[in-house]
């Protein structure tokens, strides 16, 4: 019987190297079972499993051609390149879940202090005297991009104004705001 197997193993990856389908169909019903449970067992989960189990056989793929078999069967081989599909799943699921951490610790401030969100009366008075003391246009613009969320281009395609004009227009304005909030703490 092994000889049936290392001659059967052998002539189907000769022939799968060769681009037979049919080949590598018969190698694949063969072996898909074995190389998913050794998956499942590595990775720890179906999904996975499945992932890594095709992953190994797109690789077996492309591999045929320069692949010399050395024993009876081609799954050790298989079993080889399953691992090192498991490995760097493992490896990159690994390297997400820092990826996300570290994305969240970023994202998040360590406290909240609940005075410095909540502006006072007085602030808010002097915020809303520096905006009136500015153009109609300035206004506009403000009122556009900083309270309502419209983009430069569409702030001056609104206003009938160019690009640049808000772009500049709306700088100067939060650089004065900056000012008024800056002398009021």
């Amino acid at each position: 019987m092994p000889q049936d197997t290392e001659r059967d193993d052998a002539a189907l990856v000769a022939q799968a190297a060769g681009g037979s389908e049919h080949a590598f169909r018969s190698l694949y019903r063969a072996y898909v079972r074995p190389v998913y449970w050794l998956a499942y067992g590595l990775v720890g989960n179906a999904a996975d499993a499945e992932d890594v189990t095709q992953e190994t056989f797109l690789v077996a793929w492309r591999k045929l051609p320069g692949l010399e078999l050395a024993g009876e069967s081609l799954l050790p081989w298989l079993a080889t390149v399953c691992r090192f599909q498991a490995a760097n799943r493992i490896r990159r699921q690994k390297r997400d879940r820092e990826h996300t951490a570290a994305a969240a610790d970023d994202t998040l401030p360590a406290t909240v202090d609940v005075e410095e969100q909540v502006i006072g009366a007085d602030l808010a008075d002097r915020i809303l005297q520096e905006v009136a003391g500015l153009s109609p246009l300035d206004r506009d613009i403000f009122r556009l991009c900083a309270a309502e969320g419209y983009a430069y281009q569409a702030a001056a395609d609104e206003l009938g104004v160019a690009h640049g004009v808000v772009r500049n227009r709306l700088s100067r304005i939060r650089t004065r705001l900056r000012t008024v909030v800056k002398e009021s703490t």
